[in-house]
């Protein structure tokens, strides 16, 4: 029990999102987060920790570069998180805010994919261990 709180309180400080709201993530969100900590700890010595501001900005804005019917994540996806988008195809998105939809983001190689595409869509580019960080914090804390 002790080690399981340890990891949630730190886990907490490294995303910059509120313990209760971690507290709310599913185990498997949990540890994908702990993946994506890991892994920006492991490239650099700096790392300041995830930001579900930073995350949500870079999620609200516009971007330069990629696909002109897509400048923006919200295009598809809509602000309101806790609710269904739409592909540019008509295809329905399930929501993307967690405490809706508990099976979002609690598969490393499916989240992968889906920033590997967005990004490309979005940046013309992958996105960042930061920017997927951020956003990703973001989206686990609503």
């Amino acid at each position: 029990m002790k080690r399981s709180l340890f990891l949630t309180l730190g886990t907490a400080a490294a995303l910059s999102i509120a313990p209760t709201a971690l507290a709310a993530m599913t185990p498997a969100q949990q540890t994908l987060h702990a993946q994506y900590v890991a892994e920006a700890k492991s490239a650099g010595a700096a790392f300041p920790g995830f930001s579900a501001d930073r995350g949500k900005a870079f999620f609200r804005d516009r971007h330069t570069g990629g696909k002109p019917d897509t400048p923006v994540c919200t295009e598809c996806h809509t602000t309101d998180l806790s609710k269904s988008g739409k592909t540019r195809a008509g295809k329905d998105i399930e929501p993307m805010a967690a405490s809706v939809n508990p099976k979002r983001y609690t598969d490393k190689a499916e989240v992968e994919k889906w920033f590997k595409r967005n990004c490309n869509d979005v940046l013309g580019r992958e996105c960042t261990l930061a920017e997927k960080g951020d956003v990703l914090t973001y989206l686990l804390g609503l």
